[in-house]
């Protein structure tokens, strides 16, 4: 599969990266050290924070590909059609 170019910030994914701060970035922020916000998060004080799930680009392009030669659709090695029926064995044959 060959690379994609990352798609261009759009207006929307440009509002939420300016809604949304780093550790370091709210920690200047607010004039404090990173290890401040860190330490109040693990004592569940402070300012609410939570986690954001990221996925690298290679990472899904992999997961892709890998789906495709997993169907029949996309794999000919998988294609139930292409295979030729099996024989039965004699003890199923009558005469």
């Amino acid at each position: 599969m060959p690379a994609r170019p990352l798609p261009a910030p759009t207006t929307s994914s440009t509002a939420v990266r300016a809604a949304f701060l780093t550790v370091k970035d709210a920690a200047d922020y607010l004039g404090l050290s990173p290890h401040t916000l860190y330490v109040w998060r693990h004592r569940r004080q402070g300012p609410p924070s939570f986690r954001m799930v990221m996925y690298r680009v290679e990472a899904l392009d992999a997961w892709v590909s890998e789906q495709e030669q997993a169907d029949s659709r996309s794999n000919p090695a998988l294609n139930p059609l292409s295979v030729r029926p099996q024989e039965r064995s004699a003890r199923f044959t009558t005469a």
